[in-house]
């Protein structure tokens, strides 16, 4: 069955169960689930429900799509990703970043969990990501291209929304929030990156580096939706402390977050 095929039959799975349609798509990082808890909620749909949809092996991610309302935003949100590492193709792992557009949605918000690079940034700050770099995982665009979903050569001169950009930070500021900016790459993963693979990144001008994210925007511009993104950091990326790093950390210091994430993406989806 053709990936277009595929994502029909998904929609059809999710219309069954709800016609509920959202207009910002959210993706729930780990140890960032439990934000669904401020979503009004009016559907929810296991992922195991879904027709050829992709499950979650990672601890943390909860595996279902949550429909509802953010104050009185319409929103669908993913409470569990998938990831490349998992074993997924790359084409399933974009797969409901697709589906949650076909549903309605017309703004995808993504959240993430990363390692900070940048020397303002410590464990458990908030990274609105202004940029990516997704030159180190294959492209979710390669092989034929579907017609339906987008154009064969989509422009990514603008990956995160400006304004939407400027939507969160005035968010921020209106909470009291500390939050940085800068520039996202994603790595294939599982292992995390050497010291030596981060001083690369930092040559390259990546702020946080994380396994995921990046990917999602770019089958998301293809699809003609506009994007933000913020980025929780779990902590400071191999060499820089000189200790190992751990999953156990990463969901620690997204806990942690919790609080100033859930406050500043109500904020924000709010004014979306």
């Amino acid at each position: 069955m053709s990936d277009y095929k595929s994502l029909i039959n998904a929609a059809a799975c999710v219309k069954k169960i709800t016609d509920f349609k959202p207009r910002v798509a959210l993706i729930l990082g780990s140890g960032l689930g439990g934000f669904a808890q401020s979503i009004k909620e009016e559907a929810t749909v296991d992922y195991s429900e879904i027709e050829g949809f992709p499950v979650s092996t990672v601890p943390g991610h909860t595996g279902r799509l949550i429909f509802g309302y953010v104050d009185c935003t319409p929103v669908v949100c993913m409470q569990g990703r998938v990831h490349y590492y998992e074993g997924y193709s790359m084409s399933q792992v974009v797969m409901p970043v697709r589906l949650m557009r076909l549903l309605g949605a017309e703004l995808l918000f993504i959240t993430n969990a990363s390692g900070g690079i940048g020397s303002d940034l410590y464990a458990g700050a908030l990274m609105l990501i202004t940029g990516q770099i997704a030159s180190f995982v294959p492209s979710p665009l390669i092989g034929p291209n579907i017609s339906e979903l987008g154009p064969r050569f989509p422009d990514m001169t603008e990956v995160y929304d400006k304004a939407l950009r400027t939507i969160i930070a005035e968010a921020a500021l209106r909470e009291k929030i500390d939050l940085k900016q800068g520039v996202y790459v994603q790595l294939t993963g599982p292992n995390f990156e050497t010291p030596e693979e981060i001083n690369l990144l930092k040559l390259l001008g990546a702020d946080a580096v994380g396994m995921s994210s990046a990917c999602e925007a770019l089958a998301a511009r293809h699809m003609g939706m506009r994007v933000c993104g913020i980025s929780c950091v779990a902590n400071l990326a191999a060499g820089i402390t000189g200790q190992p790093l751990t999953h156990e950390e990463v969901i620690s210091a997204a806990n942690e977050a919790a609080p100033r994430f859930t406050k500043l993406l109500v904020e924000s989806i709010s004014r979306m």
